[in-house]
């Protein structure tokens, strides 16, 4: 098809274009909205719009639950958590961009002291003060699902943790010898590795820091004595001892001193 234009200019009109489809669904499916998942996760991490005797024990609601009540140790103050509450960000998120700021938001909490005087010996606290406390600045995500720190915009990505439990793992040093390990993660808390060494010793490894003998630590957790310690290991055994069969043991070791009850005197001291 061709327009002419004034002054005997002729343009050619293309003709629209028409797309066939060959897909076997006519319709394509819709894209779900991919930041819908970290944007409901931390809306349920704050649970900002839910009222403070409605709120589930997750989140950050978890964190004060777990950590309160607090007590001293003479019993007399106790400090307890009532709710928490997000106040809004001072600047918004283009401001924070261009005055070099990170996107957050203030965090307080009414906090609950009570007080017992020292002349009371009731049970009863007889003085309770209540009042919001600054705790510090939460970061905020945006509603694209980034964060805004110092003025940069960035994304926070899941890291990835191991799961609790017991590990074994064994290895060949250079000389031929085989090393064993077992590593010991908690849920919370340090990890704690037993190792060998070439000369088939055991130690231990507390948070991957400088190692020290396993006995140490075993002693550390309540086994005080040698005894205590071998049994939980299988080395020691009972054996009947007499004037026969004495000679049969000579070299080994006993894992405490061995004392004839007979030997001693009235006061209880050996002769």
């Amino acid at each position: 098809m061709t327009v002419v234009l004034p002054g005997g200019w002729s343009v050619a009109k293309k003709e629209p274009i028409t797309r066939h489809s060959f897909a076997r669904i006519e319709v394509p499916l819709d894209i779900p909205d991919l930041l819908e998942v970290q944007l409901k996760s931390f809306r349920d991490f704050l649970q900002t719009g839910v009222p403070s005797h409605h709120r589930e024990n997750k989140g950050l609601q978890q964190v004060f639950t777990s950590v309160f009540p607090i007590v001293d140790n003479r019993e007399e103050h106790l400090l307890e958590f009532v709710e928490y509450f997000i106040e809004p960000p001072k600047y918004s998120v283009e401001e924070c961009k261009e005055r070099g700021v990170s996107f957050t938001a203030p965090l307080k909490a009414v906090l609950r002291l009570s007080t017992r005087s020292d002349s009371d010996d009731s049970e009863e606290f007889d003085q309770t003060i209540e009042s919001d406390v600054y705790l510090g600045n939460l970061p905020m995500m945006t509603d694209t699902g980034t964060f805004i720190i110092n003025g940069a915009e960035r994304v926070i990505v899941s890291q990835l943790h191991r799961s609790p439990g017991v590990f074994f793992s064994n290895s060949i040093h250079p000389n031929g010898t085989t090393i064993y390990s077992a590593r010991i993660i908690p849920f919370r808390g340090s990890w704690v590795e037993f190792t060998t060494d070439i000369n088939n010793a055991v130690f231990v490894y507390i948070d991957r820091r400088k190692k020290f003998p396993v006995t140490t630590f075993l002693r550390a957790i309540g086994f005080s004595g040698d005894d205590e310690i071998l049994e939980q290991f299988g080395f020691c055994e009972d054996v009947p001892m007499s004037r026969k069969n004495i000679e049969s043991y000579f070299g080994r070791i006993v894992p405490i001193d061995i004392i004839n009850e007979d030997s001693k005197d009235e006061e209880g001291n050996f002769e």
